[in-house]
């Protein structure tokens, strides 16, 4: 007898800070449906994007690849449609593959193998964020994050992002109610529905039910407090500029209102999560699914005088990652893990064989890890957008990480001794041999000439294109969502019967 392929409800969440879930969410959140999750998890407490920043940190989320092989560099770089994701493997196999929310997709295929999908995005599609390396140290100061979002934090009862998500979770939880109707069916298949949120990203702004929550929260104030501009590494003064920090003048106040908006919103994103699974039960469905919760990167929320992400420091880099359903056993895993690794877990899940495309691809299934395997490989990190003049790698390799860039002098943590990354060993000759061996792995891994020529090839490329574009007639690549009035609810080409019938469920109790 074939085995049931297992659903998989994917929430994907933007900008949440990984070291807030050492186990699971910190005690001080007031999340009980993600506690609720973390529980039945599989919890890796040490999960990394791939690169922190939106697109590219998606792409690679999407396919398992490193921005240096899909070419998603930044927040305008063109998702191209021959590289296959998690979703084309899962439809590839019979799974209905669906999205609601966002996915930062740049370029004209706003689907990358998602079969429907249910809202359109709330970033742009185009090529108009995109960074220009041959002028460093330029701010372009209409898209370029700065720190009114740290100025502005406090309380609203609807901003643009509630909005958004707001209806991203409606029309999600309207459609497990369409995937429930269909599930005793013949002709049924298995589903994949990614449904994924703005929120906590900044702005750091609340509704008054979640900022009351926090009135007394102990963590407030960064661990780590602000670091002058000419006392941080050489990327940290580079983002310093690109946020135009010399513009604002942050007080204490101001940080722990904006941590405070921040944990806030966390708890906005667990009822949101609250009502899908809450569906899931009802439904009858919730043991035949996997659960996935991630997010894209995260934020540094104060930490050293840095805010947003961008880095590739914990607080930027470090996710959460929980899996939670059958055939993925509870508890916590502390060996280094990535994004990257998504796409094959959920292929080795399915049953799905990758090997066709595996010399291409930079994860690795996630089940031997948590069914008590080891994992040797390093994970990778990089990063070619906004605050960068050229591209930075890290690898992060069992207790150390390791920060490259060809501008810089190089970082290296003792993540176990140092977990606030206060001391660069690499700073002091002791470590001399340590650094010239993760040296040796980064010429292994990467041509970094050749991938600062990529970047530059690829934004001279839009710089060229996304200006022509906008003279004359313009058709926008933003996902259009459509929909079919004449096949809602009664219309008269329907039997009535037939329609409330098949509309119920459960049917007949």
């Amino acid at each position: 007898m074939t085995r049931k392929k297992p659903n998989f409800l994917i929430v994907m969440v933007d900008q949440l800070n990984g070291t807030l879930f050492p186990d699971g969410p910190a005690d001080f959140l007031h999340v009980p449906h993600l506690k609720a999750l973390a529980a039945r998890s599989a919890r890796f407490a040490n999960n990394y994007t791939a690169s922190p920043l939106c697109a590219p940190g998606r792409a690679s989320f999407m396919s398992g690849q490193l921005p240096s092989r899909t070419g998603v560099y930044d927040n305008a770089a063109e998702f191209v449609s021959s590289i296959p994701t998690f979703a084309h493997h899962l439809r590839a196999a019979g799974y209905y593959t669906c999205l609601s929310g966002k996915m930062h997709f740049v370029g004209p295929d706003q689907m990358h193998g998602f079969e429907e999908r249910l809202t359109t995005d709330i970033y742009p599609a185009d090529f108009g964020w995109t960074p220009d390396y041959r002028k460093p140290g330029e701010r372009i100061d209409w898209w370029y994050h700065n720190l009114g979002s740290v100025t502005g934090a406090g309380v609203a009862e609807t901003t643009n992002q509630m909005e958004y998500d707001d209806e991203v979770v409606f029309l999600a939880t309207q459609k497990l109610y369409q995937l429930s109707r269909e599930q005793d069916d013949a002709n049924h298949r298995p589903w994949c529905l990614t449904v994924s949120l703005s929120h906590p990203h900044d702005p750091y702004v609340a509704r008054k039910q979640y900022w009351d929550l926090y009135e007394h929260c102990q963590a407030l104030d960064p661990e780590t407090g602000f670091i002058a501009h000419d006392e941080q590494d050489v990327h940290s003064q580079r983002l310093y500029r690109a946020s135009d920090y010399p513009a604002f003048e942050i007080t204490p106040e101001q940080v722990r209102r904006s941590r405070r908006g921040y944990f806030a919103n966390i708890s906005y994103v667990d009822d949101k999560l609250g009502e899908l699974l809450d569906v899931l039960k009802r439904t009858r469905m919730l043991d035949d699914t996997v659960i996935l919760f991630c997010s894209d990167h995260g934020d540094m929320l104060g930490e050293r005088g840095l805010w947003f992400k961008m880095s590739f420091f914990e607080g930027s880099v470090r996710v959460p990652l929980m899996i939670a359903g059958k055939g993925v056993p509870a508890g916590l895993i502390e060996a280094p893990v990535s994004n990257l690794d998504v796409a094959p877990t959920l292929c080795d899940l399915a049953g799905i064989d990758m090997s066709a495309i595996a010399p291409w691809t930079d994860g690795q299934s996630l089940l031997p890890l948590a069914t008590g395997g080891q994992r040797t490989a390093p994970v990778l990190i990089e990063y070619a957008a906004e605050g960068s003049h050229a591209p930075l790698v890290a690898i992060h390799d069992g207790r150390y990480k390791f920060v490259h860039c060809e501008l810089d002098p190089p970082q290296l943590f003792d993540l176990k001794a140092d977990p606030l990354e206060r001391d660069n060993l690499a700073d002091d000759p002791a470590n001399a041999a340590l650094v010239a061996t993760f040296m040796d792995k980064v010429r292994a891994r990467w041509d970094m000439a050749g991938f600062d020529a990529a970047v530059r090839e690829s934004q001279a490329r839009r710089w060229v294109v996304y200006p022509a574009l906008r003279n004359g007639a313009y058709y926008p690549w933003d996902f259009q969502p459509l929909q079919k009035a004449s096949e809602r609810y009664m219309r008269n080409h329907m039997n009535l019967d037939n329609l409330e019938e098949s509309k119920r469920y459960p049917r007949g109790e």
